[in-house]
């Protein structure tokens, strides 16, 4: 898996392996996102690569971690995108975090709205 930029936002990836307990996942893919969202049709870029993401995480065994932390700004268009693709993630059995800074007004207002998702493979965590 290769990182994304396009225009504003870049979305950089790594792999932490971790050391598997029974029926645990056996490593943490991360998704570290910075800049800005701002593109009115996000879905044709972030789609491909979500895709690529679940591939990986399957393959690896790995659970997804989405960073937001470092984000300056996301529209509404980006956070349709992520829901879709969270939905999609617990839809194929991969663990969800989803991870932001509650500082940034946002930030907390956009991820808090996502816990009607919670469960099922999906945690937010707030740093």
């Amino acid at each position: 898996m290769h990182d994304l930029s396009e225009g504003d936002l870049a979305i950089r990836q790594r792999t932490v392996s971790l050391s598997a307990a029974e029926g645990r996942r056996d490593a943490v893919l991360e998704l570290t996102w910075l800049g800005r969202s701002v593109d009115q049709q996000p879905r044709e870029k972030l789609a491909p690569y979500f895709q690529q993401a679940l591939s990986e995480a399957l393959t690896d065994r790995a659970r997804l971690e989405l960073h937001f932390e470092r984000l300056e700004h996301v529209n509404s268009s980006t956070i349709t995108a992520i829901i879709q693709f969270i939905q999609e993630a617990k839809s194929r059995k991969v663990p969800v975090t989803v991870v932001f800074d509650p500082t940034r007004r946002w930030q907390r207002l956009s991820f808090e709205a996502l816990r009607v998702l919670s469960g099922g493979g999906l945690e937010l965590r707030s740093v």
